[in-house]
């Protein structure tokens, strides 16, 4: 996600259900259930607490305050805080980082992330690791000094 302005309510669950949050020194956070009367579904307040901690999400939950971008960093609801007019430059070239590295790894660590893994989805990915070739060129591209050129797509 890439924050300019008020992040509020709605738009604070949809940043914080985004991988990354890139924000703006300008931009405000704010998760205001209590000031409306609303109680937040069980997996939008996990989540949350997920992401900042149990202390800065009753505070947000409870408070429906507003807190600025320099906390919103503190407290790990947001990832990189930037002056507003580098803000999309920056976003831009951190997904070309991204796409340029293996998505194997990625899907992998996405899903290790978020809660422990059944045996048989370590074991699925032990398998699409060992049989993707991801490594190997991993491997020969640092020796080589090039880029990696990484293949694998999910359903691979």
């Amino acid at each position: 996600a890439a924050v300019r302005g008020y992040c509020v309510g709605g738009g604070c669950q949809l940043a914080a259900a985004c991988d990354l949050r890139f924000a703006a020194e300008e931009a405000f956070f704010g998760v205001t259930p209590a000031r409306l009367g609303i109680v937040y579904p069980p997996s939008s307040t996990q989540r949350l607490v997920s992401l900042v901690g149990p202390s800065t999400a009753k505070y947000l939950l409870f408070s429906a305050e507003l807190i600025d971008a320099g906390r919103a960093l503190r407290t790990g609801l947001v990832d990189e805080v930037l002056p507003g007019a580098e803000l999309g430059k920056r976003v831009a070239e951190f997904a070309r980082v991204l796409v340029s590295r293996s998505r194997l790894t990625q899907a992998a660590a996405k899903e290790f992330a978020a809660g422990p893994a059944e045996a048989e989805r370590v074991a699925y990915w032990a398998r699409q690791a060992r049989e993707s070739g991801e490594a190997a060129e991993g491997v020969a591209a640092f020796l080589e000094r090039r880029e990696p050129r990484f293949g694998w797509a999910p359903g691979d």
